[in-house]
């Protein structure tokens, strides 16, 4: 770091770089919020901060765009502490401070349960995740939160994809936007456009206090691990890949897929009408280009 302050033109190549970074950063949020009608006017968000690169790097993000919105919103920071052994208690109340943002820390102690229940050399997350998930959505409802914003980003959402296709048998993934299984929350994730090597190098320029998490994020068995390392492989091996498959997952045709809930295989008849819409049966280009209405495209550079 040093050597590029030292090299001014180093230092404005740099400074031109996170400019582009934090450019496109914003945009896509902004874009992700507006596609799916995320926040709306008079909305409390209640960011779900854990103390990880991605939950910063949402609500720093979040922070900035309130400022330009056309729209009025709330933001409020919580964090479930779980009581993990070293958990730097002091660390999140500080940053949320500095930043002037209000907050709620609450305290469950679901380490313990999670340890004692499941076990040794098994993964945690399931029975973590539904746990947190239980809390947050009580939480929410105390605060008078409209929405819950969630910190997954394009990765977490293919990783998704693949770990429903692989193990799961279905096509599933990780929608930017639900309404919670109990029915009373919307749950937003901002960041769906956004790839997980961009927010490592914004948390890496923020200088956001990270705390490690014992719990899900370091089990190498973990089959999420697995997937992660599969997909930088390919878009190593193949750049651009990544987002032609998150592309694909808004530009769904049910009439060539299978599953007869969404389209009636069974009735289907002949109208002896032309329809420009209709199978062709193949595609034209032997490549399998996108056709022409286009999805969400992802916005690389400025």
């Amino acid at each position: 770091m040093s050597a590029v302050l030292d090299d001014p033109k180093a230092a404005a190549k740099q400074a031109h770089e996170i400019n582009k970074l934090s450019k496109r950063l914003h945009r896509q949020v902004g874009q992700a919020i507006g596609d799916f009608n995320m926040i709306e006017a008079g909305d409390k968000v209640m960011v779900c901060l854990s103390g990880g690169k991605d939950s910063y790097a949402l609500l720093d993000i979040l922070i900035e765009l309130r400022r330009r919105a056309p729209v009025s919103f709330e933001l409020v920071a919580v964090n479930l502490d779980q009581k993990q052994p070293g958990f730097p208690e002091h660390v999140l109340p500080e940053y949320l401070k500095s930043r002037d943002i209000p907050f709620h820390i609450e305290g469950q102690d679901t380490y313990s349960i999670v340890k004692r229940l499941v076990p040794e050399g098994q993964t945690m997350c399931s029975l973590c995740s539904r746990l947190r998930r239980g809390i947050l959505y009580r939480v929410a409802g105390e605060l008078g939160a409209t929405k819950i914003a969630l910190g997954h980003h394009r990765d977490d959402m293919l990783q998704t994809l693949f770990m429903n296709m692989f193990f799961g048998s279905r096509l599933k993934g990780m929608p930017p936007k639900l309404v919670s299984d109990d029915g009373k929350n919307i749950v937003i994730r901002p960041l769906a456009y956004v790839a997980e090597t961009d927010l490592e190098r914004w948390a890496a320029h923020r200088q956001f206090p990270i705390i490690p998490c014992s719990l899900c994020g370091n089990q190498e068995n973990l089959q999420r691990v697995q997937m992660k390392k599969m997909l930088r492989e390919w878009e190593r091996q193949f750049p651009g890949r990544l987002d032609n498959i998150f592309t694909a997952m808004g530009n769904i045709v049910p009439s060539h897929m299978m599953d007869r809930k969404l389209y009636p295989f069974t009735t289907l008849k002949t109208t002896g009408v032309v329809n420009p819409e209709g199978d062709r049966a193949f595609d034209e280009d032997e490549d399998c280009a996108p056709p022409e209405a286009q999805p969400v495209r992802i916005h690389r550079d400025d």
